[in-house]
């Protein structure tokens, strides 16, 4: 799918909840089977068979053996809890979007079309969301639940993440983190939307907030969001430029090609230290590629999912 036709089509992200849907849709269809087959309903009870109505759910082994008709009713499943955690620091609105190839999205944009798409499947499995947003600040909770209201109110917050960019705002990923995992009681999937890039707290002291929300028995996803084309290969042209962080506002001024070999080792080597630490504290690390589509995001859920219940 051509996301950047599809964001055209539909007036930037003015409608989100329509972008998503069209997203979701694309990804259904290119699947050989539907993802959402026997997810929908449990078996309840059985009730008599009434001329008429559809034979589809009549159970046939049952009629074997008392020659009566009675039809499988169903309930509907919502025992998922699903909960979205999206850092919103500065770093996440990188980069500017007029400056991107795609010429719409930035690691912010990517996350909340991510998790417009996400909430576009768990309305059809009937699950409960909720989300929590933070940057320097615990910035937004929300408690997890289904209902339409809610989706829209999630929707609205998406939205804005995208329009409003926050003044050098840092990442306190450790802080929040733990705030966080103190407030989901119930067994919940959780997933976190970051770049892992924050200039105060260590890898460890981040691992350890990860931890605590393991320690209630969640199902932790980490989806690492990143450019591959600058922040991983360091694509840029080799002219005298300067290289702001804007979180701290430090900045250095140098020739890409100078630096790239050593930037690309070592940032690999990073990249390639949080999948081990992931797969160490058993939690699961799935690239967030903002140049890449979102069926490995959308397919993460699926897979969970099915796990999780």
């Amino acid at each position: 799918m051509n996301i950047q036709n599809e964001i055209n089509k539909t007036s930037g992200f003015t409608n989100l909840e329509l972008l998503a849907k069209q997203v979701v849709e694309g990804f259904i269809s290119g699947m050989h089977k539907s993802p959402f087959h026997g997810f929908s309903a449990e078996f309840a009870e059985h009730k008599v068979y009434n001329n008429g109505e559809s034979t589809k759910h009549i159970d046939w082994k049952l009629y074997a053996k008392t020659d009566k008709l009675f039809t499988k009713r169903y309930e509907e499943e919502t025992n998922l809890r699903c909960h979205i955690i999206i850092d919103n620091s500065s770093s996440m609105h990188y980069p500017k979007i007029k400056e991107h190839h795609l010429g719409s999205l930035n690691k912010i944009s990517f996350t909340a079309l991510a998790t417009a798409c996400l909430m576009a499947i768990l309305k059809k499995q009937r699950d409960a969301v909720g989300i929590s947003v933070y940057s320097d600040s615990y910035d937004f909770y929300a408690p997890e639940k289904g209902s339409e209201r809610h989706h829209q109110m999630i929707l609205n917050i998406l939205s804005d993440l995208v329009t409003t960019k926050p003044d050098s705002a840092n990442t306190d990923t450790y802080t929040f983190l733990h705030q966080i995992a103190e407030k989901i009681h119930r067994r919940s999937l959780i997933f976190l939307f970051t770049d892992m890039l924050q200039a105060t707290s260590s890898p460890e002291k981040l691992f350890e907030a990860l931890r605590h929300l393991k320690y209630n028995k969640h199902e932790v996803v980490l989806f690492h969001t990143f450019d591959s084309n600058t922040e991983l290969h360091f694509d840029f042209s080799n002219k005298p430029t300067r290289f702001v962080d804007v979180e701290t506002n430090e900045y250095i001024n140098l020739y890409a090609d100078t630096i790239r070999d050593n930037y690309k080792k070592d940032i690999s080597a990073y990249f390639y230290d949080l999948k081990m630490k992931c797969s160490q504290y058993r939690i699961k690390y799935v690239e967030a590629d903002i140049t890449k589509d979102f069926d490995k995001i959308l397919t993460t859920y699926l897979v969970e999912r099915q796990k999780f219940t």
